[in-house]
């Protein structure tokens, strides 16, 4: 799991995530990560907030649907939902992957 998230994570920002800490719980999954910010996102968010915002939340949606499809071919399982947040100040993200069966 923690592969398939750092991969998508690479194949979207040309960079892997720092850390991150796995939890499965019944019928979720949770991942906690910390993310290298793109520097370019960095640049721009100083004038362009909201540009850099609506990226950002275009750029999460992508990911979820890149994960759901991905996470399904690695466990075979449905995935009912994928949620996934990201603090651009603190570089830090939570990913609950929400399955239609106990794990």
């Amino acid at each position: 799991m923690a592969q398939v998230y750092n991969k998508i994570n690479q194949e979207f920002y040309a960079t892997g995530v720092r850390s991150q800490r796995i939890l499965i719980l019944d019928d979720r999954i949770i991942i906690f990560a910390q993310h290298k910010r793109v520097q370019a996102f960095k640049a721009l968010s100083k004038n362009f907030k909201e540009l850099t915002t609506y990226a950002d939340a275009a750029l999460i949606s992508e990911f979820k649907f890149k994960l759901r499809d991905s996470v399904e071919e690695l466990t075979g399982r449905t995935v009912i939902s994928v949620l996934k947040d990201y603090d651009t100040k603190s570089e830090h993200a939570c990913c609950v992957i929400y399955f239609n069966e106990k794990l």
